[in-house]
């Protein structure tokens, strides 16, 4: 235990891509203006959905949580990139990549689960539309979205602990842009092989299944869809289903690339930049394709700043 633990280091270098300095600039715009959109993006999107009671619904709770999520879910690893990038010496605390680690992991497991909720409501809003209102009951929303933040952090506890029990032999250097799980792993100096297959399972658990989940749910949806005679009924179902679906389809299928593919050097900086769609882009994404594509949002929004320019 003491060898172990004298092989941890008080701190990490962040490598990022510090070998194409060129990039930096770059990066460093994208990051910030993608977490400046993020954080405006969802934070309008949590403030007009409580102050707007036509969006008192539960589509719209489970999407106040998804925006608190990815708040708190860039914010974990963004500022710390942008002081990174700024920096001569990339690093971060051990303390600072335990506490990154563990909210990232957390975060982006709820997520999984969340869309999964998410993409139920819609199922039972289409397929179930006269029993929406039993099924959907304040009590089962807020079950559900208990489920899917206490599974997230309950599976980022595991992960975590498996992750930092690794000896790292004073091996420093994370080859990555935050401290995330594979890049972690890279660094110990003992066989890995049972922590990369229970980070498969769990992957399979939080990325297979729900998605799989989805599109089951989906397919009712579509065939429930088509039997609708309006038109414009038929346009709404699929607005709000269509936004649902791109950011299913923008999270779910970079995470499985990372953490569902078989680990291969050539993939080294492919896999760094995949980790940014997931951890940076997409956040920044879902709250302009939850309002571009939805009428009842954008309906909100106007009435929101009418109410304010008439104060």
């Amino acid at each position: 235990m003491n060898r172990i633990n004298e092989s941890v280091p008080q701190e990490f270098i962040l490598l990022g891509f510090s070998d194409r300095p060129w990039l930096e600039l770059p990066l460093f715009v994208v990051f910030l203006i993608s977490y400046i959109l993020t954080i405006l993006g969802n934070l309008a999107i949590i403030i007009v959905s409580r102050l707007d009671s036509k969006l008192h619904t539960p589509m719209y709770f489970f999407l106040t949580n998804l925006s608190l999520l990815d708040l708190c879910y860039t914010t974990s690893t963004v500022p710390q990139m942008l002081v990174n990038i700024c920096s001569i010496r990339k690093v971060i605390s051990y303390g600072g990549c335990v506490a990154q680690l563990f909210i990232f992991l957390a975060l982006g497991s709820t997520e999984c689960l969340l869309l999964a909720v998410m993409s139920f409501d819609r199922f039972v809003a289409i397929c179930r539309p006269l029993r929406y209102s039993v099924i959907m009951h304040q009590k089962l929303c807020l079950q559900l979205a208990a489920i899917s933040w206490v599974s997230g952090f309950s599976n980022s506890v595991l992960q975590s602990t498996l992750t930092l029990q690794m000896p790292l032999c004073g091996h420093k250097e994370v080859d990555h842009f935050f401290c995330e799980v594979p890049a972690l792993l890279k660094l110990s100096c003992v066989d890995t092989t049972a922590n990369e297959a229970e980070l498969f399972f769990i992957s399979v658990l939080f990325l297979l299944i729900p998605v799989t989940l989805i599109l089951i749910s989906y397919a009712f949806i579509v065939q429930a869809v088509l039997r609708i005679k309006s038109v414009e009924g038929r346009r709404k179902a699929f607005g709000t289903c269509g936004s649902h679906l791109i950011v299913v389809s923008l999270f779910y299928g970079t995470a499985i690339y990372m953490y569902l593919q078989p680990p291969s050097p050539a993939s080294k900086d492919r896999g760094k930049m995949v980790s940014l769609f997931y951890g940076i882009i997409t956040p920044m994404l879902n709250p302009l394709i939850y309002t571009l594509r939805n009428k009842d949002v954008k309906g909100a929004f106007k009435r929101l700043i009418a109410r304010i320019f008439l104060i």
